[in-house]
């Protein structure tokens, strides 16, 4: 574990985000779990104290170093409120004792908004699911006992595993062409609309498998073909759409850090070309890139290229207060190569006894200036929830995805967060 006495270093994707996030990019991504019963604020809270007794990883602060940020154990209150903002905004440290999370709750819900400087959305489960099981012994004294608590064995290794595994000669790859924007009258006010797709996971599978695809290949051809359909063609798009996915490292290399440790892939569809005027087209399209780019050698390229970046005898020697304004300066420029992001957190394996409180699981990425529209998915038991997150006034794009999953003759509802008057 990469600790000294009470601080550690940030990992090396964690590094980046402090120096470019802002309120208008935020950083911040939410996890949720729907119970089947009203949430009591005051078991949260305990709940929430005694999983960071366990998991002492995520009971940091944030603070300045003469380079680079670094983490500083917290002590402070942790705070625990009712839901009353929009979701993924900026966490201020100052409203929030420090934390660089933040829980809150509304009616059944429990929400976990993580910054992502902390950790990535695969360990950021981890943390919700336990305080999950927490909250649900707390609540149910009587159904649970201490030997159950105990049994559950919680990792706060912390190493940072992207310089573990890096190749020093990778060559890194380059980011091809600009990509095609999203247009559309903007929310007032900073306002972020929320859709939730409610998928049959078994039927959803079932047409995947007869595409021969998987669910995410299939789900990020439906992305790109309701952007085409929706927004590119009205606005006469040129550029390529680009749909970035994150990836899970431990699935390639070998780790048990509950720090950051993901890359990306990245499809870059040229709409203009014949192939991606049908939907089968797009399908072909984006399985054919996923099964050329998710291979260890193509992951280990893009990790290794970011790695060497941050781990720059230069770039290191710079004054942070110099980083921010070149960082910044820089992601303007790096967020431009991207139409929108698709995140697919998988499956949430839930422990037997608990699984009979649970409803659902929800996962949900900020928008920002230009990726307006962002989707991430997750699944329990026959659900499969994609939700989608967006700055943008109209539907249209969501609309669209819901259309096209309909018409494959997939069930599937839909709810939000009352930001859009949407039907499907």
């Amino acid at each position: 574990m990469a600790k000294t006495n009470n601080w550690r270093r940030l990992d090396n994707s964690a590094k980046i985000f402090p120096i470019a996030s802002s309120k208008k990019y935020s950083s911040v991504f939410r996890l949720s779990a729907v119970l089947k019963e009203k949430i009591e604020p005051k078991i949260l809270k305990e709940a929430v104290n005694r999983v960071l007794k366990n998991l002492n990883s995520f009971k940091v602060k944030l603070k300045k170093g003469v380079f680079w940020y670094y983490f500083e154990e917290n002590n402070k209150e942790i705070i625990i409120e009712r839901e009353k903002d929009y979701p993924c905004k900026y966490i201020d440290p100052k409203t929030n004792n420090d934390y660089l999370f933040k829980v809150t709750y509304w009616e059944n819900k429990i929400n976990l908004d993580i910054f992502h400087s902390l950790t990535d959305g695969n360990s950021g489960i981890i943390f919700l699911r336990e305080i999950i099981y927490t909250y649900i012994e707390l609540a149910h004294p009587n159904d649970f006992n201490t030997k159950l608590r105990l049994e559950r064995k919680l990792s706060n290794n912390t190493e940072d595993d992207y310089l573990k595994n890096y190749d020093k000669k990778s060559k890194g790859k380059k980011g091809g062409k600009k990509a095609y924007i999203l247009k559309g009258k903007l929310l007032p006010l900073a306002a972020i609309g929320v859709i939730h797709v409610n998928i049959n996971l078994k039927e959803l599978k079932e047409k995947a498998k007869e595409k021969e695809v998987t669910v995410t290949q299939y789900l990020s051809a439906v992305i790109i073909h309701a952007i085409y359909n929706s927004n590119y063609k009205k606005y006469n798009g040129k550029r390529p759409i680009k749909l970035c996915i994150p990836v899970d490292l431990r699935k390639y290399f070998k780790s048990e850090t509950v720090s950051n440790f993901f890359s990306y892939i990245t499809v870059q569809a040229d709409m203009n070309t014949k192939m991606f005027q049908n939907f089968d087209g797009i399908l072909k399209f984006v399985k054919q890139n996923f099964e050329k780019m998710l291979t260890k050698e193509e992951i280990s390229k893009t990790m290794s290229a970011n790695v060497k970046l941050g781990n720059n005898a230069f770039i290191k020697s710079i004054p942070l207060f110099l980083k921010l304004i070149i960082v910044k300066l820089s992601y303007i420029e790096i967020r431009k190569y991207t139409t929108t992001t698709f995140s697919n957190i998988g499956r949430i394996g839930i422990i037997g006894e608990y699984q009979k409180y649970i409803d659902k699981f929800l996962m949900l990425i900020a928008p920002e200036t230009v990726e307006k529209i962002k989707g991430s998915a997750c699944s329990f038991e026959n659900n499969l929830v994609f939700t989608f997150t967006s700055t943008l006034e109209n539907t249209d794009v969501e609309q669209e995805f819901c259309r096209k999953l309909k018409e494959e003759g997939i069930e599937i509802s839909v709810e939000g967060n009352g930001v859009h008057d949407f039907i499907s």
